[in-house]
């Protein structure tokens, strides 16, 4: 959070263009961030941030401070965004295209293994539902706590926590089903 974010909001709630430009400056990667581990494709996470700054803009009058964080009210709006892009899109990129490999690996077996690992992680939270993902991406990748994803999210950190709770053991079965079907690979013994 910014130490002067109230301040800011207040000017930008009354249209001044350089106090907007300082929330947009404070949060715009995080919000990137947010959307493209959401839909898996830069190109759609730039515009669809974009969305999500404009719609602020738009709005911003109507932001009303209660003492939470401006980026609670960004990322609803940028989750918002997101259900709305997956609602209108058939034809979505699979998530696992979202990981890349370095060019020349120094130990291409770990390599290997890292992008297979890699690969389950994002398959196992795709199989999560929607508000899981959410916890999961606001918690362990942008790495907020309870009491702000709470905020975001409009829910009671209690309600946070079971979701947190529910998708990590949701991820561990679901991770330990796919190493059941591949026993190969939870041995380790690919390309040995």
């Amino acid at each position: 959070m910014i130490s002067n974010e109230a301040e800011l909001v207040r000017r930008a709630s009354r249209h001044d263009p350089a106090a907007f430009a300082q929330l947009y400056d404070a949060y715009l990667s995080k919000i990137y961030k947010y959307i493209f581990y959401k839909v898996g494709n830069a190109h759609d996470a730039e515009d669809l941030c974009e969305q999500v700054f404009m719609k602020a803009w738009e709005a911003v009058e109507r932001f009303t401070w209660h003492g939470h964080p401006y980026s609670s009210w960004l990322y609803r709006l940028a989750h918002n965004i997101v259900v709305d892009y997956h609602r209108t899109r058939r034809d979505t990129t699979p998530l696992s295209s979202i990981i890349s490999t370095p060019s020349e690996p120094a130990d291409p077996y770990n390599a290997f293994r890292r992008t297979l690992d890699a690969e389950e992680l994002v398959g196992a939270i795709a199989k999560l539902t929607s508000e899981q993902r959410q916890v999961i991406c606001l918690k362990f990748i942008e790495g907020y706590d309870n009491a702000e994803i709470a905020a975001m999210m409009d829910k009671h950190e209690s309600a946070v926590r079971a979701l947190q709770y529910r998708a990590l053991h949701g991820l561990l079965n679901i991770l330990k089903a796919q190493d059941e079907t591949q026993p190969e690979l939870a041995l380790g013994v690919v390309g040995q």
